[in-house]
């Protein structure tokens, strides 16, 4: 009500002569309306809190000898004093009948711990007397207790995700993730001027790359694909003159699932007009550095750069892992004038198909239409696409087109080196199984025929309830 207010005096052009601290007044009151009906979280109480009374929210971890109810929430944990006396028996009763998991709202005062039962939890030197509780909803038996210590299978906690969300290590993940993207937001934006620009996820299919999902328009024989990437999109925003670009991009790729990867993903999506190779790793460099998380060990820059060449040199590859030093050895001395010899790549050009053939001595005349053959094998990831699926792109590069670059970071990845995580699904909120199935909801789904004649689509569905038998 107030910034509505606020905001109506400044659009009839009279914000007045002390609007500067009137704006912060505004924001201090919103800051102090309290959003919730709870005073504090349970894992800020501090000694220097004793004496106070407070409401506290949240869920039962577990019970204590009839003691103590030990109650969590986002924050941490909080330890409650059951009340003992003859007139707190009902309170006393509510509580120790509880399950774990169920939510609570408890009323109470802090105070110090008796001698000698402080623990090391941020919490530890305090409790808080309980003077009233609120059962405000009582669990059901659980799959699994929600306990760092409890070890769970991947298919159990990906069907009950909900549930393994509540433990500490995902709440953490998720946590910084948050933070991680407020940084990088913060960096991108307010340091060096991106905009942030949403994309279509409804879009055409692409010309190579991975497997797309296509997604059933109502009209006949038309479909969607969701795109692997904004590759188009961030380069049609250079033409358009936005000149500095990024989004936190939703990304599809139809391909089997590794601890690496999902059929759904993020990436930091940026690109860049007026731009070299040195400005987008300066860029990179800077956007690690500053969203870095505080309690990691620093990174240092520049970061390790080599050459393309190089790295098909020394590892065949154009993302090496250089953290044990592996390097390939040319060991074509060891074999000359043996009966092996090696084939080199038929294209002789940088990431082409065939890199190096064994092949026995009997083979190695090969000429003519054979060695045509290799070639054109090696030009099948490469211009057997038809043209028109791009030509929206390539009328958009000859319409004045800026030079531009960019680079598109792995959110989920990233956040899975830094968290030291084995997957990338302990970093995702909601990820898909190995197989890409989703274990809580059951997607992918059937969908009936009736509601498949709106696509104009056409199921066998003998054949699709022969394979699940």
């Amino acid at each position: 009500m107030l910034l509505v207010g606020w905001n109506k005096r400044v659009q009839r052009g009279y914000p007045g002569p002390g609007w500067k601290n009137t704006t912060q007044q505004i924001i201090m009151s919103m800051l102090n309306i309290d959003l919730s009906f709870r005073s504090h979280t349970c894992g800020e109480l501090r000694p220097a809190d004793v004496g106070e009374e407070v409401t506290l929210c949240g869920w039962v971890q577990y019970l204590r000898q009839d003691l103590f109810v030990i109650m969590r929430d986002f924050s941490g944990l909080a330890q409650i004093l059951i009340p003992q006396d003859e007139d707190k028996m009902n309170l006393k009763t509510a509580l120790c009948d509880l399950p774990p998991e169920s939510v609570i709202r408890v009323k109470g005062t802090v105070r110090l711990r008796p001698d000698g039962q402080e623990n090391k939890m941020p919490t530890g030197e305090i409790e808080v007397l309980a003077e009233s509780v609120e059962i405000l909803n009582v669990c059901r038996k659980l799959p699994f207790e929600i306990k760092d210590f409890v070890k769970k299978s991947e298919s159990l906690r990906m069907q009950y995700r909900y549930l393994d969300l509540r433990s500490s290590q995902m709440q953490y993940n998720l946590r910084l993730r948050s933070q991680l993207v407020m940084k990088m937001r913060e960096y991108l934006c307010n340091v060096h001027g991106f905009v942030d620009v949403e994309t279509p996820t409804l879009f055409k299919r692409t010309p190579g790359g991975a497997k797309e999902f296509v997604v059933p328009s109502r009209e006949p024989g038309r479909f969607y694909s969701l795109p692997q990437s904004p590759q188009q999109f961030k380069q049609l925003l250079m033409v358009a003159g936005i000149d500095r670009y990024f989004q936190l991009a939703r990304c599809y790729r139809d391909e089997g699932s590794k601890p690496d990867r999902q059929p759904e993903f993020t990436q930091v999506d940026i690109e860049m007009s007026f731009v070299d190779q040195a400005g987008i790793r300066g860029l990179i460099e800077g956007l690690v550095q500053y969203s870095w998380p505080v309690e990691k060990d620093p990174v240092s820059t520049p970061f390790p750069c080599i050459t393309y060449e190089k790295a098909m040199k020394d590892y065949g590859v154009d993302k090496p892992d250089t953290r044990f030093a592996m390097k390939l050895m040319d060991i074509s001395e060891t074999f000359h004038n043996t009966e092996i010899e090696f084939l080199k790549d038929a294209l002789n050009q940088p990431g082409g198909c065939i890199q190096a053939i064994c092949i026995p001595d009997g083979a190695k005349h090969l000429k003519g239409k054979d060695h045509e053959s290799l070639k054109q094998t090696a030009r099948t990831q490469f211009g057997q696409e038809d043209p028109s699926l791009l030509s929206h792109l390539l009328e958009a590069l000859d319409s004045g087109a800026p030079p531009h670059g960019g680079i598109a970071l792995g959110l989920d990845r990233f956040l899975s080196i830094i968290v030291g995580a084995p997957s990338i699904r302990d970093v995702i909120a909601f990820p898909k199984s190995f197989r890409g199935h989703d274990l809580m909801s059951h997607a992918p789904d059937f969908v009936s025929e009736d509601e498949l004649k709106s696509y104009h689509i056409a199921v066998n569905w003998p054949y699709i309830k022969a394979h699940i038998c």
